[in-house]
């Protein structure tokens, strides 16, 4: 029942959400055992905030959560590859997994050539990418017409 494509389903509702509010769909939740703690999408917009992305928002709302700043028996889901600055966060969290739905290969951390995360981070991707792809499509379609 717990899947990764259940808990990347429930970062696709976030996504979801920033769509309607003409955020760049990307959506992200945080599971500790088998448990959703934290879920966010992107809000740059909203909050006139360029470091307001999903990633950043969930790993916040994961620490309040737990009580602590590391997130090492955590697993982050979010449907659009992280940008640098999000896998920094994510390493000093010292996240335990990351699933991954859409690669980014303009913004996203696995094009540098050092792992930005931390060493000890389970990476997992292509985790319902058809549809994270998708709804990034949609959008960006949307604001070029």
């Amino acid at each position: 029942m717990f899947t990764d494509e259940y808990f990347m389903r429930e970062a696709l509702k976030e996504a979801s959400y920033a769509f309607e509010e003409e955020e760049i769909p990307v959506g992200a939740v945080v599971v500790c055992r088998n448990r959703v703690i934290a879920r966010a999408h992107n809000q740059t917009e909203r909050l006139n905030d360029v470091s307001a992305h999903a990633e950043m928002l969930a790993l916040t709302a994961a620490a309040n959560n737990l009580g602590g700043k590391y997130l090492d028996e955590c697993t982050l889901y979010v449907t659009l590859e992280p940008c640098v600055m999000c896998a920094g966060a994510l390493s000093w969290a010292q996240l335990g997994r990351l699933v991954v739905g859409a690669p980014d290969p303009k913004r996203g951390c696995f094009r540098l050539q050092d792992n930005v995360l931390h060493p000890k981070t389970e990476i997992v991707t292509g985790v319902m990418e058809g549809e994270c792809s998708a709804l990034l499509k949609e959008f960006f379609q949307g604001l070029r017409q």
